[in-house]
């Protein structure tokens, strides 16, 4: 599994199970933004608590009293010590912030694996996924009449096929768990960073001429409806394009320009984002952090993308 940094966009399909057991497809958008420069403190520190807890446990922490989270939290800062020193490290925050993510990607296959596993082979193959997820849409084309479902359905369709080819590495059209993640997130498998690559073009190059203009690039990120003048944020990204996508300075991203900006080689998320947690609470400026200073600024880490899920607090070290 390569070091996956932020992912393209990523139309999937959601089932809706219909009585009788046909699932029906809808197209879900889900955007995952790319790049360096976007680790944003959203309300509440959000990034910083999926980044540490993972995206389910942060919101199961949403629920709990301070002192709850607080109590849980120190339970969690003595799994990331590794070397029981009393301190947490740079790198055993940007471990377990890596291990937190792997984990939530297996378990997200798991989740979804006997709804396409039909023929329980434990393989899923192409034509077992595809009469999941487009199933009903195949057999029943007249409930979709709506210009705007034909051509997401028929758009995706031979999209998920080629992705899954890609994921398909011995070529037997049959997905092994690995390739069936390699599938499901494209974004973390060196061998499909091309497939991430090209759907982002795909979804933003709306004049289909094989390359991202700055004005495509601001309008898949923000949609001037009223036509007034655009907010400061949005200048400043039509700078950012300018002056770090735009590489070789022709008005337009490239391929390439898409890769260095969706999967930057030289940038480690995990490990930013554990510089980020330990500058934000190194009260004593040592280059690390005691579970003092940890409990101190609680409400940074449950929400941050370290501390993931509840569970954590009841399984096995070996586990994560």
């Amino acid at each position: 599994m390569g070091s996956g940094g932020g992912a393209g966009w990523r139309l999937a399909l959601a089932l809706l199970v219909l009585p009788g057991g046909l699932g029906k497809p809808t197209a879900r958008q889900e955007r995952a933004r790319p790049g360096a420069a976007q680790h944003e403190d959203r309300p509440g520190f959000q990034y910083d608590h999926e980044a540490f807890l993972g995206k389910e446990e942060a919101r199961s922490f949403d629920q709990l009293s301070p002192e709850e989270s607080r109590e849980r939290l120190g339970k969690i800062v003595d799994r990331i010590d590794d070397n029981k020193d009393g301190y947490l490290t740079t790198e055993e925050l940007k471990n377990w912030i890596k291990r937190v993510q792997k984990r939530y990607i297996y378990e997200n296959v798991a989740k979804v694996w006997k709804d396409y596993d039909l023929n329980k082979d434990n393989k899923i193959a192409w034509e077992e996924y595809k009469q999941a997820t487009y199933g009903y849409y195949l057999e029943n084309p007249e409930e979709f009449q709506d210009a705007t479902d034909q051509h997401s359905f028929k758009k995706m369709l031979p999209r998920d096929e080629r992705r899954f080819k890609t994921a398909d590495l011995d070529g037997d059209l049959a997905a092994t768990r690995e390739e069936f993640t390699a599938f499901l997130h494209p974004e973390e498998f060196e061998h499909m960073k091309n497939i991430v690559v090209l759907e982002t073009l795909e979804d933003i190059d709306k004049n289909g001429d094989g390359f991202v203009d700055q004005d495509e690039y601001i309008a898949d990120m923000f949609a001037n409806e009223d036509g007034g003048p655009e907010p400061d944020w949005v200048i400043t990204e039509r700078e950012q394009f300018s002056d770090f996508r735009d590489l070789n300075k022709d008005g337009k991203m490239d391929k390439e320009e898409i890769q260095h900006w969706i999967l930057p080689q030289d940038y480690d998320h995990a490990l930013a984002e554990a510089r980020h947690l330990v500058y934000e609470s190194d009260v004593d400026k040592d280059q690390k952090l005691t579970k003092e200073e940890v409990l101190d600024n609680w409400n940074m880490f449950v929400g941050s993308q370290a501390t993931n899920y509840g569970e954590d607090l009841t399984r096995n070290h070996d586990e994560l």
